[in-house]
């Protein structure tokens, strides 16, 4: 036990001082699997701060540990309560503050970060003098608030251009991308990548030593921030992002680069004012309160099915663009894939289709090759009897899938799953001449399959739980979000779709 902390226990924090008079401040948030800076975490981080600065250590290792990761952020069901109450100016300002403080301590400190670190966890990290990050594939590293609406408000937009330069800074919170710890290393965000087992260890070791920084990074922080590149560097900025986002309905990335072009040169209280105020301002607004509840719903979208869906091998049958391009995108994603069609002559086009993903996706090449040898062309159908999940996409003729389903259903193993690709035809059509309508649903694509995040999981009245179970954890291994719906007539999208697609009819007849 820390000196100063007799006879105080906390719910999420654990305390302790080593031998070298190192302090080691662990965050096991109570009653979650994950660290989210929920307010009662971020009170208690500010009364150990406050004793820590009484009484300070030789160092600090601020740690987590939940094997998942560091910090995952905020808690952001408790960020919707504070906009209901029209709290969020005074929730961000006490995050400021706590992180101020551990930013003013008297002595080094340092973040020990592994798996994900996010949002208020990397703004956490910032306000430590060095950071650590563990070398497994597990850890990310970023802030990517813009994509809730907002942008980093406990001190991450007001100290990560200072630490890296401004271009690589703005990069990262403009577009919301996480980095590994070796590429977090290269731009000078992370001091040290260690393994995780001696995690601690380099963290300790790294409060002994110090670290310089490379010359070119501390010039390239310097020149970045100031007045004059700051002119020159926004507007710039600026013009890449309304190439992808409007600033009246994204306003998020506007507000961010124009905070930093006013302020980024400034005493630190300054720009965290600066900052305070803008996202305030931002989250209030009906994009932050809309990209939040997105985040919700897409979660939940994640929380279906079981991590395993038993499913290693997919047959297509169809090697259109849909059926082709289904296929070549669960190859990427790791399954083993056949690839059917009436002739070669058809499947010969998705194949080419498919090696210009790899080429695009895999930027190793040595590992191209591996990739590219999990998708077969199978003109005579033999992968059916190996396959777990046979994927249907011919045309849309009820017909000719019922004939369809008739030639491969013997074939198929017992425990095997059947889907249609369909866009529009109920399932009570095509379910009436199958064996086995537990294990039938559909399984309906967006095109471009490598770009359209959603799949829809067809119900019918006969379809077995698990068959939905399966198939989702399918798409989430694709890297999809399953979206169960009935099976209505265009189902869930095509059905939003459609009063659209007749206002453009009426609005083009009307001249």
């Amino acid at each position: 036990m820390l000196s100063g902390f007799d006879g105080l226990r906390f719910n999420h924090w654990q305390t302790e001082l080593r031998e070298d008079g190192v302090a080691v401040l662990s965050l096991d948030r109570k009653d979650s699997p994950v660290n989210a800076m929920s307010q009662d975490v971020l009170l208690e981080l500010g009364d150990i701060v406050e004793r820590l600065a009484i009484d300070p250590p030789k160092g600090v290792v601020v740690r987590s540990t939940k094997a998942a990761g560091f910090i995952a952020g905020a808690d952001l069901k408790e960020f919707q309560e504070f906009d209901r109450r029209g709290t969020v100016n005074d929730a961000i300002r006490r995050g400021q503050s706590v992180y101020q403080k551990l930013a003013e301590l008297p002595c080094p400190t340092v973040a020990a970060i592994h798996g994900h670190c996010l949002g208020g966890g990397t703004e956490l990290a910032l306000a430590c003098r060095y950071r650590v990050a563990s070398n497994d594939q597990s850890t990310r590293i970023g802030l990517p608030e813009t994509q809730l609406g907002i942008f980093p408000g406990w001190g991450g937009s007001a100290r990560l251009p200072q630490l890296v330069g401004a271009p690589a800074a703005m990069d990262m919170m403009l577009t919301g991308r996480t980095l590994s710890a070796s590429a977090a290393r290269a731009i000078g965000l992370v001091d040290k990548v260690a393994a995780p087992a001696v995690l601690v260890d380099a963290a300790v070791a790294l409060l002994q030593t110090g670290v310089t920084r490379p010359f070119k990074q501390r010039a390239t922080a310097w020149a970045t921030n100031t007045f004059l590149a700051r002119k020159i560097l926004a507007p710039q900025m600026a013009k890449q992002v309304a190439r992808k986002a409007k600033k009246d309905q994204y306003p998020a990335p506007y507000a961010l680069i124009s905070t930093w072009e006013r302020t980024g040169g400034s005493p630190i209280q300054k720009r965290l004012d600066a900052e305070r105020r803008a996202v305030v301002k931002l989250a209030s607004s009906p994009t932050a309160r809309n990209l939040i509840r997105i985040f919700f719903l897409t979660e939940r979208l994640k929380g279906l099915g079981g991590k395993d869906s038993g499913i290693k091998h997919v047959h297509v049958v169809g090697a259109g663009v849909m059926g082709g391009d289904i296929a070549a995108w669960a190859a990427y994603k790791g399954f083993n894939v056949t690839l059917q069609d009436r002739e070669q002559r058809f499947i010969d086009p998705a194949m080419t289709r498919a090696q210009a993903l790899f080429d695009k996706k895999v930027r190793d090449e040595s590992k191209r090759p591996e990739v590219a040898a999990r998708l077969k062309a199978d003109l005579a159908g033999d992968g059916v009897a190996d396959a777990d999940l046979v994927i249907e996409a011919i045309i849309e003729n009820p017909e000719a899938k019922r004939a369809l389903y008739q030639t491969l259903e013997p074939k198929m193993k017992a425990d095997a799953l059947l889907t249609t690709n369909t866009s529009s035809i109920p399932l009570v059509e095509l379910r009436d001449h199958i064996q086995r309508p537990a294990q039938f649903a559909g399984l309906h694509y967006f095109n471009p399959v490598a770009q359209m995040p959603l799949v829809e999981i067809i119900h019918h009245d006969g379809m077995a739980p698990e068959t939905e179970k399966r198939l989702a954890a399918f798409c989430k291994a694709l890297g999809k979000f399953p979206v169960p719906v009935a099976g209505t007539p265009g189902f869930l999208v095509n059905r939003v779709l459609f009063p659209y697609m007749l206002e453009a009819a009426t609005a083009y007849a009307e001249g």
